[in-house]
């Protein structure tokens, strides 16, 4: 579990983080295996017996004081009783991990038989668009292929299709047969008939083992509904007009029922992939991409703000009956078309799962990306919560999680890898804030309760029946961190204890908020305005700026916060910021789905991730042995004056390698395999989530475009007059002028 807070120094009041124009909160990747200084956690056992506070419900930890029959509790000072089971627990201090370690993992005993324990097994369903092309699905079917090689052994799998009408695959008999139930045009219609009665559930889920062979015969079947049969399946419009035949919202409504119902028996997770060529335009949930184009010139519609709510509930509504029956859905979006992710996200944020989208089949990374995520551990039917001590308390939320509809503070998640990022961030519950002589210090305590599938231990014991093979075991685990932080004593103690990473996480959860609820044009404008009023009181700290008959002396400006290193990278991070497309105009050119797909990554990465898709690492090398400059700013000047013949850009998503046209021929092109450039590149690829695009540029032979795009500092000489396509240094000077004009 990695906690990292915008300031390790906390603001002491109200005052303080008010005058400091500092945003106050935590990130939390409650499954990191590490917390973010790379320290395990301690692991023990009957979490269950952990005592807990009876006024906050704080679990007890090192940071308590214990007597011999009591122990007060670390967060809001009460005085709780010890059991006298506890007593001889804490008899022998070092056998328990909470008087070990502030960071432990608990193992919870599971509820329910142990027969029922020993039935859990993974479960993995593809639903595939077959109104698509013949180069969607040979990607699909790569895609399946690499996720049957990793999914974990005694995993059940299913295979669906959906169009006019929803294929369920029995894959179990000696040639793969299929069934079909059609899809009402209705768009108030569900299926006419339960799946269940198409095919049991147990004959469509197989045992990935077993039938291997049978699934891989099945998937080189799939072929694209025909026009003809679409027409025949749907119905004709108007003069003939193909009145739609992907009839998504139905078949995944059908899914989660079937899978539903044996929910807690045959599965305790399933995880449904939707592979999706286009926009739902059959039967209820289908969606109106009418919404993107020229009609908002003739309506006068602000298109940056018209295409980021949802149109219609029906898939937030899906979304929690996906939840209830314990189904975590992954979207692959394989398409160039409008298909109007901002509907169909729920789905996958809500559950605990991913949106992907790729808008080419050519060069796409789909089977990389579905392999090395089934292939990474992942923890499920999480429960999320967090504590703080009785001066403050949490604000705002963030994440792919779903809220308690009782408890405050307690988020549910259905689905939760090692990279899944949570933020928070603070309010004071009073005016005093911290007191600077109390003993007492600012606590903060995670709690995060999850479930694991832990494979059978051994497969070749020869003990081992054929029956007992490939079960796995449930286990519930409880994973607790509590950190101590200190109240910082001025303004400068809290400046100089930012780290601008997770700074730049909270922020990019606030505007994607303010983005969907009120425009991109309004989020830009919160960034901006948050830069401009920290640098006006940054130069208020520390006393910059002098007014001479109401008139201030602009040479004395620090916009560059010279004297904080902590806080310099921030104005390159606000103009990157500004420059991604996540927060680009429509006009520019920004596709409406690629933007909401950047709000669905974005808001779930890790600190360091998001530093890296949004200001991308630049280095470089004087051969494929060698490094030179291991971080360079995103500018031309900086290519020409480093002298450096190749250069290595990480933008999370992509890592470009750029041989300046400069370079001497000598040097190998592309780097061969085994020098430190592609063991960099390997390292940077192992640690992330997703698979990122690996391209080489040969400056002067080919089109340098995509590499060039990157160096955004340049000052842009287009003349467009739009705010996001300014330099790095006009920009500056743009930031100076609004704090004059706010200090005013």
């Amino acid at each position: 579990m990695a906690v990292r807070a915008t300031v390790s120094r906390f603001p002491a009041d109200p005052d303080a983080q008010e005058a400091s124009g500092l945003p106050w909160g935590v990130t939390v990747t409650p499954f990191a295996s590490k917390d973010e200084n790379g320290v395990k956690p301690v692991y023990g056992s009957d979490g269950n017996l952990l005592p807990r506070c009876e006024n906050c419900y704080a679990y007890f930890n090192t940071y308590c004081e214990l007597e011999q029959w009591a122990w007060s509790c670390a967060l809001c000072g009460t005085l709780n009783g010890l059991s006298s089971q506890a007593i001889a627990r804490y008899s022998h201090p070092q056998s328990c991990a909470e008087m070990v370690s502030s960071f432990i993992d608990l193992e919870l005993p599971l509820e329910g038989s142990e027969e029922e324990t020993m039935q859990a097994r993974p479960v993995y369903v593809a639903a595939v668009d077959l109104s698509s092309s013949e180069e969607f699905l040979e990607l699909t079917r790569s895609a399946l292929q690499a996720a049957l090689e990793a999914v974990p052994p005694g995993a059940l799998f299913g295979l669906a299709t959906f169009s006019h009408k929803i294929g369920l695959y029995d894959v179990q008999g000696a040639i793969p047969v299929v069934k079909n139930a059609f899809i009402p045009t209705d768009i108030e219609g569900t299926l006419p008939v339960e799946l269940e009665d198409v095919m049991p559930l147990s004959q469509f889920l197989a045992p990935v083992e077993t039938f291997k062979d049978n699934i891989t015969s099945a998937l080189e079947t799939l072929r694209p509904t025909t026009s003809w049969e679409r027409t025949a399946g749907a119905g004709q419009g108007l003069d003939g007009v193909l009145m739609g035949g992907r009839g998504f919202g139905v078949a995944m409504e059908a899914l989660f029922n079937y899978l539903g119902s044996e929910y807690g028996n045959t599965f305790a997770l399933a995880r449904v992939f939707a592979f999706l060529s286009g926009p739902p335009d059959h039967g209820a949930g289908q969606l109106d991409t009418r919404r993107y184009g020229e009609q908002y010139a003739s309506k006068g519609e602000d298109a940056d703000r018209a295409l980021l709510p949802e149109q219609t509930p029906f898939y937030k509504d899906l979304a929690a009956v996906a939840v209830q029956a314990g189904v975590c859905v992954d979207i692959f979006a394989i398409t160039n078309e409008y298909t109007d992710l901002a509907s169909l996200k729920f789905l996958s944020i809500e559950s605990g799962g991913s949106l992907f989208l790729y808008s080419s089949t050519d060069d796409s990374t789909l089977p990389q990306d579905m392999y090395r995520m089934l292939s990474q551990p992942y923890a499920f039917n999480c429960v999320l919560r967090l504590r703080t001590s009785t001066e403050f308390k949490p604000g705002h939320s963030y994440g792919h999680f779903f809220p308690d509809p009782q408890y405050e503070n307690v988020q549910h998640i259905i689905c939760c890898d090692s990279y899944a990022t949570y933020a928070y961030d603070f309010d004071f519950a009073n005016a005093v804030g911290f007191s600077r002589h109390a003993a007492e210090q600012p606590m903060l305590q995670i709690a995060f309760q999850y479930t694991v599938v832990v494979p059978p231990e051994d497969f070749t014991s020869p003990g081992l029946g054929s029956a007992s093979r490939g079960k796995h075991s449930l286990k519930r685990r409880l994973r607790i961190r509590t950190l101590q932080y200190a109240a910082a004593q001025n303004i400068n103690e809290l400046y100089d204890s930012v780290d601008s990473e997770a700074v730049l996480s909270v922020l990019v959860h606030k505007v994607i908020l303010a983005s969907l609820e009120q425009g991109v044009r309004e989020g830009r404008m919160l960034l901006h305005d948050w830069l401009v009023i920290l640098t006006a009181q940054y130069n208020d700290t520390f006393k910059h700026v002098q007014f001479r008959n109401g008139n201030s002396i602009t040479s004395q400006i620090d916009v560059e916060f010279l004297q904080c290193p902590q806080l310099q990278r921030l104005p390159r991070l606000v103009f990157a910021l500004l420059r991604n497309p996540l927060l680009r105009f429509h006009e520019e050119g920004v596709h409406p789905d690629y933007r909401i797909y950047l709000q669905c990554l974005f808001s779930g990465l890790e600190p360091s991730s998001l530093h890296r898709a949004v200001y991308p690492l630049l280095t470089s090398y004087s051969s494929p042995d060698k490094q030179v400059y291991p971080r360079h700013s995103l500018s031309r000047a900086a290519l020409i004056t480093s002298g450096s013949p190749i250069f290595l850009l990480d933008v999370f998503t992509t890592i470009i390698v750029y041989y300046s046209s400069t370079a001497d021929p000598s040097i190998p092109f592309p780097p061969p395999q085994d020098c430190l450039l592609r063991t960099t590149i390997n390292k940077m690829k192992q640690d992330r989530n997703i698979t990122p695009k690996l391209i080489f540029i040969r400056g002067g032979q080919d089109d340098a475009t995509v590499f060039e795009n990157y160096l955004i500092e340049e000052q842009d000489v287009d003349g467009s007059g739009l705010t996001s396509v300014m330099g790095f240094v006009s920009f500056l000077e743009d930031v100076t002028q609004s704090v004059l004009e706010y200090m005013k």
